[in-house]
């Protein structure tokens, strides 16, 4: 089985993940990457913005995988999907963007609240403009798309329209979750990956 490899959001909260990870099977190795200059992550030099944030993600990624994001983080597990399909073998997205254009879309503004609350944090994931649309047929490994049914940064039209581009996606809602549900619904987010995992059980 490959390694399970956790990206937080934007707010770079690591222990988002607790919940989840004790859920999940012990015989599965799992990781958490840590954002450099995130919380109480020390800071690098090498890390100074959001395409040099993208390469450390990256370079953390060193064998088989299946990365598990969160929100903005989902962008991270997008770009490394393209960038190392040898290395990552499936995709799980919770409330992402993907990278995606999200113009088109009713979302709730986030990013005010974001700088309000995370006064100290860098400005990366607030400054992204990404859109990796043209590239999502490319990424052929299995994903799994979790999105909660009351959430208004990433509704489930996102979730659709990611299905819609990404060629091996199955979406998923989970009923009541709002943005976090990852953390507050961990139950019903184990149960899904659970199943999405059975079709690694004969990857070494």
């Amino acid at each position: 089985m490959p390694t399970l490899i956790f990206l937080p959001g934007a707010s770079g909260n690591t222990a988002f993940w607790n919940p989840l990870i004790h859920l999940l099977p012990d015989c599965t190795d799992k990781q958490v990457i840590a954002y450099p200059d995130f919380g109480d992550e020390p800071s690098q030099p090498s890390v100074f913005d959001f395409a040099s944030l993208s390469e450390y993600v990256l370079q953390q990624i060193q064998s088989e995988c299946i990365l598990i994001a969160q929100s903005m983080g989902g962008i991270f597990a997008v770009q490394a999907a393209l960038a190392r399909p040898d290395f990552v073998k499936g995709l799980v997205l919770c409330a992402t963007s993907g990278g995606i254009d999200l113009s088109a879309f009713q979302v709730e503004d986030w990013r005010s609240a974001y700088q309000q609350q995370y006064l100290h944090y860098p400005d990366w994931f607030v400054s992204a403009q990404l859109d990796l649309s043209p590239q999502l047929e490319k990424i052929s490994m299995p994903v799994l798309l979790l999105w909660g049914d009351q959430d208004p940064i990433s509704p489930v039209a996102v979730g659709q329209a990611l299905q819609h581009q990404l060629p091996q996606s199955e979406l998923h809602l989970i009923r009541g979750g709002d943005h976090a549900f990852a953390e507050h619904y961990a139950e019903d987010v184990a149960v899904q990956i659970q199943k999405y995992l059975t079709q690694f059980n004969g990857l070494v």
